[in-house]
């Protein structure tokens, strides 16, 4: 009888959170009659190991990665029209809310993850045909997945429950009302099981040809480093503002004190995870062309091997790619990042080319100058006309700008990486099947250009595009504008993205030192950008920067800032540097992009103002989580 109790009381609670879109914290299996069968054969339980990698997110989805478009790295059309959902568009214009929350993967999605990797540990043991070293390999592969979908929770939501086992189906109703567990807790058990997870993970895969994608020990002890250096930031590690964030029980869900001993662990898992890569053959990126036909000056190698570092798939520099995101079809993110470049036929654009995603004003602005430093600082830079002034490109811009084309002092004198990512009025852009330096698609954006606005929506707001996310390699059948796409894996991590890592771990932790500026200076190195040291006392009006430790801070956030836009890592670093605030409440901007004249079109114009407060640190739990189970706590703000 009192299983029969149990049983019932935890249906009812189940039919309080599933009404409508079945939203409640799935950790009680309802598909007990089948698990059986799942783990008979290998066969089937490789299905189901596959279930566990397919919660993966979606990299680089503008409607299902928070890390994509919910900051302040795009704008786009609104109310949202065309081939882009623009569902996180929503939160950067602050409409998120508590009944019905933006992106609700509480009450959805990543427990359900959990609950899966859960039953495929508790079940695997149960496979007749399955070797002992294919049962090792599983097994880890889905330890590190449960823990990745342990960081994704805690970053999104803070504390969480920690998911160790599921509950029986005979669990009580207590039982099932689980409650927060202190971040520390959480990042700890995150990381334990991925210390786990790397003794039976392989180092290459066995076979590359079908297994790309899958976790082998350097892309889990790069998350490792990854998720140490989440914990060891200033949002985690001593937030006075949550002091009083507890349990109900009283139980407090952050420490109040920082811990330095912290950034020494992530220090010391960066330098284990880039020792690993390394010796696994990454390297960073150098751009070689496929074809002899493929004509490049210095300047477009050096640019392609920025680009190309992200859209030549499976390169020496991709620790870790989504398999599962290649930005394919109308609405994939290369189409919604490609510029118009030939004429088209018709009345109206082909929707193939989607050309939705825009950078604003601020994300120009934050390239460095050609001197390798920000543009405020540059002491011979024209930061006061960036705006205003305009003048004709010179044949040495020639491979940056069309020579004798008319555009704003913005888009002169600066750094590699700012030709490499944005594609612009007036600017040159690779690739789409030239690839020949003396015959290149030049991008005209104004009103009445093949690139500028044309129809309803399918067009950029900003007058800017995100080059870097369009593989090279995709092809515009000219004229009619249809687009063949290149698919490549989303970057998750790659070596770049871990050098500046331990450069950030080592600084916190030790200062600034000879060692830090090495690893920036790597990356810096690639972007043909002198190092750190001799730019700033060089070329910048606050030439001893680098020397403090505060100052080191600012150059290595700048430096990911740049190196990793749009590669869904901004937004995150923002929040876990505790720096949202002060960059997500904002006027966003563009040019007048309804201008034909260059004068008029290099105007100023507001988009919207984005809305960030301390309460949007942390994403809200639904109210009706917070009915159904008492146990929880809302996070603060909400």
């Amino acid at each position: 009888m009192k299983l029969l109790y149990n049983s019932l009381c935890l249906a009812a609670l189940l039919v309080l959170t599933t009404a409508g879109c079945r939203k409640y914290l799935d950790i009680v299996p309802d598909n007990v009659a089948t698990i059986d069968n799942a783990f008979k054969m290998r066969a089937d339980a490789e299905k189901y190991l596959y279930t566990c990698y397919n919660n993966l997110p979606q990299f680089g989805n503008e409607g299902a990665d928070p890390g994509f478009m919910t900051g302040d790295e795009f704008a786009t059309v609104y109310p949202v029209l065309g081939n882009i959902n623009g569902n996180l568009y929503r939160i950067a214009r602050g409409e998120q809310n508590i009944v019905s929350p933006i992106a609700n993967y509480w009450d959805s999605k990543y427990f359900q993850a959990l609950r899966e990797c859960n039953i495929f540990l508790e079940n695997v043991d149960k496979v007749r045909d399955l070797t002992d070293f294919e049962k090792k390999r599983w097994v880890a592969e889905v330890k590190f997945l449960k823990a990745y979908y342990h960081y994704y929770l805690v970053r999104m939501y803070g504390p969480i429950p920690i998911i160790k086992k599921n509950l029986p189906i005979s669990a009580s109703v207590e039982e099932v009302k689980v409650k927060r567990q202190h971040v520390d807790s959480v990042f700890n058990y995150t990381v334990s099981l991925i210390d786990e997870a790397a003794v039976d993970l392989p180092v290459i895969l066995p076979n590359e040809f079908s297994e790309l994608g899958r976790i082998t020990k350097p892309i889990a002890l790069a998350i490792k480093a990854e998720i140490l250096t989440t914990a060891a930031s200033p949002l985690y590690n001593g937030n006075q503002n949550y002091a009083n964030f507890r349990n109900k029980d009283n139980e407090p869900l952050f420490s109040n004190t920082a811990s330095p001993e912290k950034w020494q662990r992530a220090a010391q898992a960066c330098r284990e995870a880039i020792t690993a890569c390394e010796a696994n053959g990454n390297r960073l990126y150098e751009f070689v062309p496929r074809s002899v036909t493929t004509k490049v000056s210095d300047s477009t190698q050096r640019l392609m091997s920025i680009r190309a570092a992200v859209t030549d798939k499976w390169n020496v520099e991709l620790i870790w790619g989504a398999s599962n995101s290649t930005g394919g079809g109308s609405r994939g993110f290369q189409s919604l990042s490609q510029a118009r470049l030939s004429p088209f036929t018709g009345t109206i654009p082909n929707e193939n080319i989607g050309s939705m995603l825009a950078p604003p004003l601020h994300i120009a602005e934050m390239f460095y100058s050609n001197n390798g430093v920000p543009i405020e600082e540059d002491k011979s830079y024209k930061y006061g006309t960036r705006f205003t002034a305009l003048r004709k490109a010179l044949k040495s811009e020639r491979y940056y700008i069309r020579e004798g084309y008319t555009t704003v002092q913005l888009n002169f004198d600066r750094e590699p990486r700012f030709y490499a990512d944005l594609g612009f009025d007036g600017g040159i852009w690779f690739g789409q099947g030239k690839n020949d330096d003396d015959n290149t698609w030049v991008l005209e954006g104004k009103l009445g250009q093949t690139g500028g606005r044309q129809g309803a929506s399918l067009y950029s707001v900003t007058g800017y595009w995100p080059k870097k996310l369009a593989n090279y390699n995709n092809t515009i059948n000219d004229p009619a504008q249809q687009y063949n796409v290149e698919g490549y894996p989303f970057p998750i991590m790659r070596l770049a993205d871990l050098y500046l890592l331990y450069a950030e771990a080592l600084n916190e932790s030790q200062g600034p030192s000879a060692e830090v500026y090495g690893w920036i200076d790597k990356v810096r190195a690639r972007a043909g950008l002198k190092g750190v040291v001799e730019s700033w006392t060089k070329f910048s009006n606050k030439s001893t920067k680098f020397s403090s430790k505060e100052g080191l801070r600012e150059i290595i956030q700048r430096e990911r800032l740049i190196e990793l836009v749009f590669e869904g890592k901004r937004f995150w670093d923002l929040r876990r540097w505790k720096v949202a605030e002060n960059y997500l409440q904002r006027s966003v901007n563009g040019w007048d992009i309804a201008q034909r004249e260059a004068v008029n079109y290099y105007r100023v114009k507001p988009i919207y103002t984005s809305s960030f407060s301390l309460k949007d640190y942390f994403w809200p739990i639904s109210e009706n989580s917070l009915i159904v189970n008492p146990n929880l706590v809302q996070n603060p703000g909400w």
